[in-house]
């Protein structure tokens, strides 16, 4: 068995997932810290505006296997989904993909076109633009990961027989070509966790990962100059083993060269002993040996000021004690606030064999004991001064109903239950303004008739007094003018008799609850 991390191929689950309160801080709305392209600063990434920005995110997915799409979409939106990750703070997706997604033969499969119907007809890369186009509406950004060459399974070289070295390069200019323009994405991944023969600065065409890393790397920026270009490490570097893309020694005597500058991050990857006993957890001071150990393969880049250095993945199913004060130790490691390292945990999704996800099995529950250690390291928000699309009044602070701008039918509003356990449902709301006037800050009210609490809303924020439920827009969704609609979703625990809800107001006007 080689040293380093078998990575399973990742197994299908089925549910649900809930989405927590959308978080949206400002600086402004001319100045919004994340804005644009990225680019680097020795072991800093700053954004369009020069101010520094810290990579904090999950990875999402699916499109690299034979789904041809991210996981979940079978019992869950995208839109839904993207929503509740920036609703937990996080600001970066990771998003892979395999070249056989761009094959003509490759059709998405796995996907509930009656939760995402906008997706019905499309291939995996129109997909893909789906994902992009939303998350950039709610601020989050993407790196795309070059997962795999086929859906099957990873490959330790960049290329394989079916996916030379010439396919490779030329599906990452499609993509540059793709998204130029558009600052939602902001990096390349160039291959995921280089592994086995491939060698870091030995020389050889055919095994040098340094020198293919230029090369794609050079090909995209023609391109597009303002992508990130995200070079992982290889295994084995200087008769020392470490995980799977995670070992960048290479890098102090022979970085990557680029043409166009502060574009480079090295990723690394790291795991617990559950995925392999590596010999650092047996050393008789674990923990407290691992700071050294990540000084040494990776650490140093960024403690040197070389380069920034992202976390490209490390995930835990935290059932060991081994395991736990791994993850502890790691969080400590990359550092609080935006100076620290750039990370996206591994994985979003439950059904990754190896670590399980941040969601749990249900696709609805988030795992508190792994988001409790990442929010720790969340990068560090600014409140503005004055809020973006303020509403006119604050969740549960009542107020005299307004008079109607126009007469006749203000707002319609359609209650959906996609889920039901007996105990609890998931539902959204979708409601449209057809005569309220224009809005900017909307709040929806109702009343249950029987006994009923929220316990979770996306796309929102919502508070509950006895029966009566107040929903306030999230923020950067807050304007709706006339025939526009929008919706949000919740989780609501009950006993006995589920309820309807009851006198459904838009900002105080009654919406005409449609079924």
């Amino acid at each position: 068995m080689s040293r380093s991390r078998l990575r399973s191929t990742k197994l299908l689950g089925a549910g649900l997932v809930l989405s927590s309160i959308l978080m949206s801080n400002y600086l402004s709305a001319a100045e919004t810290i994340g804005a644009g392209y990225w680019r680097t600063s020795g072991k800093r990434i700053l954004d369009s505006n020069g101010q520094q920005v810290r990579i904090a995110g999950v990875n999402w997915f699916g499109l690299e296997t034979s789904t041809f799409a991210p996981h979940g979409l079978w019992v869950r939106s995208y839109r839904d989904m993207l929503d509740q990750i920036k609703s937990l703070g996080f600001n970066t997706v990771r998003l892979p993909y395999s070249n056989q997604l761009l094959d003509v033969g490759s059709k998405p499969n796995g996907i509930s076109f009656e939760l995402n119907p906008d997706l019905m007809g499309l291939t995996g890369l129109e997909i893909m633009d789906r994902i992009i186009t939303h998350a950039g509406k709610i601020g989050l950004k993407i790196i795309l990961d070059r997962h795999r060459p086929d859906a099957s399974g990873q490959s330790a070289l960049w290329y394989t027989t079916e996916y030379p070295e010439s396919r490779w390069i030329e599906d990452w200019k499609i993509l540059a070509a793709r998204y130029k323009g558009d600052s939602t994405v902001i990096g390349a991944d160039l291959h995921n966790e280089p592994r086995g023969p491939a060698c870091w600065g030995c020389g050889e065409q055919s095994l040098d990962w340094r020198f293919a890393a230029q090369r794609a790397g050079n090909a995209i920026l023609e391109i597009n100059p303002n992508l990130l270009i995200i070079v992982e490490g290889i295994e084995f570097q200087n008769n020392t083993f470490y995980w799977w893309g995670g070992n960048l020694k290479g890098v102090a005597t022979a970085p990557v060269l680029l043409q166009v500058s502060d574009r480079i991050v090295y990723s690394a990857h790291d795991y617990p002993s559950s995925i392999y006993q590596q010999t650092w957890f047996s050393a008789p001071d674990y923990p407290a040996n691992l700071p050294g150990v990540w000084d040494s393969y990776w650490g140093y880049i960024p403690n040197k000021g070389i380069a920034p250095l992202l976390m490209g993945e490390f995930g835990t199913k935290l059932e060991t004690e081994s395991d736990r004060q791994w993850l502890k130790s790691l969080v400590s490691y990359l550092g609080t606030g935006t100076d620290g390292i750039h990370w996206l945990f591994w994985s979003w999704n439950p059904n990754s064999e190896d670590t399980n996800g941040l969601l749990l099995n249900d696709w609805i529950t988030v795992d508190e004991r792994k988001l409790d250690l990442l929010k720790t390291i969340l990068p560090a928000t600014v409140e503005p001064s004055t809020p973006v699309n303020p509403s006119p009044a604050e969740p549960g602070i009542s107020t005299p109903a307004p008079t109607a701008p126009n007469s006749g039918k203000f707002c319609t509003a359609s209650f959906r239950v996609f889920s039901d356990w007996q105990s609890g449902f998931v539902a959204d709301l979708h409601f449209t303004n057809d005569g309220a006037g224009p809005i900017d800050g909307w709040t929806v009210t109702w009343s249950f008739s029987g006994n009923q609490k929220v316990r979770d809303v996306w796309n929102a924020r919502f508070t509950q007094s006895g029966p009566s439920v107040s929903i306030k827009d999230a923020g950067w969704n807050g304007s709706l003018l006339e025939k526009e609609s929008t919706y949000f979703g919740m989780v609501v625990d009950y006993t006995g008799e589920k309820a309807e809800l009851n006198d459904i107001r838009l900002n105080g006007f009654p919406c005409v609850n449609q079924p």
